[in-house]
């Protein structure tokens, strides 16, 4: 496989995070919510060409020009339109990787559909879980992405407390970031709790103290 030319935090946070895990595995099956310019589409597709891959990419967008290529199937659909797109994959993966829209309780709806598909020592790829670069100021400035990308960290935090046994749990925070799940084994995900953290109880103790 030819060698990438790294141009931004996008493709750095991709090729290190998980290109360079998959880049050798044979026969490799990959579905991808969201193509847009079709960055980590290219990756992919290099990928697949060499190892005798197949990728599946679903956008809400028509997309269907950016490649022109055997070991790609493009479906032109919202990534929660579960009964068309069931027509159109297999039933294992052994990467999914979401980039469609990045809003917590959506992603949480697309991680949970989709786990089962998953297959045993897969990967599932999660773009879009660091806030810092939209914080105020910062060279991304945005309230909403800030919110929504803080939201999805602590939402896929959640799902983790309560699948420890299930699966393993990587982060990077180049760029706006990717969460990477692991499975580890064929059970099925149990609902997502909230942390029982203690951060809220210390943050009263010691308004009580400051008030006293």
């Amino acid at each position: 496989m030819k060698k990438f030319d790294i141009k931004n935090d996008y493709e750095r946070k991709l090729i290190n995070f998980m290109i360079d895990e998959i880049k050798d595995q044979r026969d490799l099956k990959i579905l991808e919510f969201g193509v847009r310019k079709g960055v980590s589409t290219k990756f992919f597709l290099e990928i697949c060409k060499k190892n005798n891959g197949k990728l599946y990419s679903v956008d809400i967008d028509n997309c269907s020009n950016l490649f022109n290529d055997d070991n790609w199937k493009f479906i032109h659909c919202r990534d929660d339109d579960f009964k068309k797109i069931e027509k159109e994959i297999p039933n294992e993966f052994d990467l999914i990787y979401l980039d469609s829209y990045h809003e917590p309780n959506h992603v949480e709806k697309i991680i949970n559909y989709y786990y089962p598909k998953l297959r045993v020592n897969g990967l599932y790829v999660i773009d879009d879980i660091c806030w810092i670069p939209y914080v105020k100021n910062n060279y991304r400035d945005s309230f909403g992405n800030e919110k929504a990308n803080i939201d999805t960290f602590n939402r896929i935090l959640e799902l983790y407390f309560t699948n420890k046994d299930n699966f393993d749990l990587d982060f990077t925070f180049v760029g706006s970031g990717l969460a990477k799940i692991f499975k580890r084994n064929s059970s099925e995900l149990n609902y997502r709790k909230n942390i029982p953290t203690r951060s809220n109880l210390f943050k009263n103790f010691i308004k009580k103290i400051i008030k006293k």
